[in-house]
């Protein structure tokens, strides 16, 4: 039986894309084996949302050139969408697949063997039209489920709309029947997923709203927590907040991005919204649901951002009711209007030990709103959802309001939702079961 091995960089719904692929291979009587061991074909599933992103892409490439040099080595995703030729210039490659190839692997591949020249299948991400179903499920606890694909605003940063195109949204149909395979597979948690999760079903004929797909979500038997990925502020509807509210079955927890808490930067990252909406909309969720977990992107270094700026963004979130950041550094993408057009984002390239300066500045900040996020729940009792761990030492598992949690090993919890009584900080930032 061939073997196959696949890596994936980039967000979970790379990770949702690269699982349908490892079910396509095994339907044609591959076997799946960890990257790095002995394999007859590799797959690379790319991104490409940083220059830091891109140099992980072509180190991972050249480790499984260097791990199976006989091997037919495939690269696909973002980063094979927007370079190709980059990839194509690493001596080994085989065959290059782009966004609209990837679900179609089958369809272009014939043959997997070692290829003395470089196959590229790359095409205008403008042609890119249909939804390509993906989700991935992992030993019956969480599922990764995609509903949305592609982008149609134009951040000035943002190279995404070029990698994945328009936005397309999955039928409510195939969503469903998808949902109720997990359910049946004993799944107990879905993630919704997407690149702009709150533009679902505007492309759709019957124009189904992403509040629409929640509800029909929400009555399926079997799945016990539903969860919102990302979802943009200026998509967050009162209506969206008001039913997670309601629902027994999606989690109080919500990741919203923000990207700069300074009006003048969000106008030259054209995004859609101003601080004022996100702050309301998280004054929102906290008074419906005094007990959610509320999570923000920020990007630290926009060619925009002055140390006044950067100021305005760490006060701003200071005193928001924020659980924890995920904080990037600016990076200069090709084809982007921050790159293309500098003198319009009013401002100059911030030198690169100040961006990392402000990045670690946010990151002390997100560990300081963690610490005192979790500090809130110590001796409470909060249901966990204990999940498979890689070294069987320890269980861990997150709590409907996304506290990390843990306790002694014990195969018999894999897999079940327990309330517990929250312990103390562990070492490693987790709340030990008490």
């Amino acid at each position: 039986m061939p073997r196959v091995a696949f890596h994936t960089l980039g967000c979970k719904l790379n990770m949702a894309e690269t699982s349908s692929l490892q079910r396509a291979f095994e339907e044609h009587a591959f076997e799946v084996v960890p990257f790095g061991d002995s394999a007859d074909v590799a797959v690379v599933n790319t991104c490409s949302v940083t220059a830091e992103a891109d140099r992980k892409c072509r180190q991972v490439i050249r480790r499984a050139l260097r791990a199976n040099p006989s091997a037919c080595v495939v690269v696909t995703g973002c980063y094979a969408q927007l370079q190709p030729e980059a990839v194509s210039s690493i001596e080994g490659v085989d065959v290059i697949l782009g966004t609209h190839e990837k679900a179609r692997l089958f369809e272009f591949i014939d043959t997997f063997e070692k290829r003395e020249r470089t196959q590229v299948h790359v095409s205008c991400i403008d042609d890119r039209d249909a939804f390509a179903p993906a989700h991935l499920a992992t030993d019956r606890t969480r599922a990764f489920l995609k509903v949305q694909d592609g982008c149609d605003y134009s951040c000035s940063f943002c190279t995404i709309p070029l990698a994945r195109g328009k936005s397309r949204s999955g039928s409510p149909e195939l969503l469903l029947s998808q949902a109720r395979e997990l359910a049946a597979r004993g799944v107990r948690e879905v993630v919704l997923t997407g690149v702009n999760l709150g533009l679902y079903g505007q492309d759709l004929e019957s124009k189904s709203s992403l509040l629409d797909l929640l509800r029909a979500f929400s009555c399926i038997d079997g799945i016990e927590r539903w969860r919102i990925s990302s979802i943009e502020p200026n998509l967050l509807t009162d209506a969206l907040i008001d039913f997670v509210a309601e629902s027994r079955a999606f989690v109080p927890h919500f990741h919203v991005p923000l990207q700069s808490g300074d009006d003048a930067v969000l106008g030259a990252m054209r995004r859609r919204y101003r601080r004022r909406r996100w702050a309301d909309r998280a004054r929102r969720i906290i008074e419906y649901m005094p007990d959610a977990c509320i999570g923000a992107d920020v990007i630290v270094g926009f060619p925009a951002e002055t140390k006044e700026h950067f100021e305005n963004t760490v006060a701003f979130l200071s005193d928001l009711p924020i659980a924890y950041l995920h904080v990037f550094t600016y990076s200069e993408r090709p084809n982007t209007a921050a790159v293309n057009s500098p003198h319009r984002m009013g401002g100059h390239p911030v030198p690169r030990a100040v961006r990392a300066f402000r990045n670690r500045r946010l990151r002390c900040l997100s560990d300081k709103k963690r610490q005192a996020f979790y500090e809130r729940y110590l001796g409470q009792e909060r249901p966990v959802l204990w999940e498979r761990p890689k070294r069987q030492d320890a269980l861990s598992g997150f709590t409907d309001n996304y506290i990390r949690v843990r306790r002694p090993f014990d195969e018999a919890r894999i897999g079940s939702v327990e309330t517990v009584r929250l312990g103390s900080i562990g070492s490693d930032g987790a709340l030990m079961a008490a």
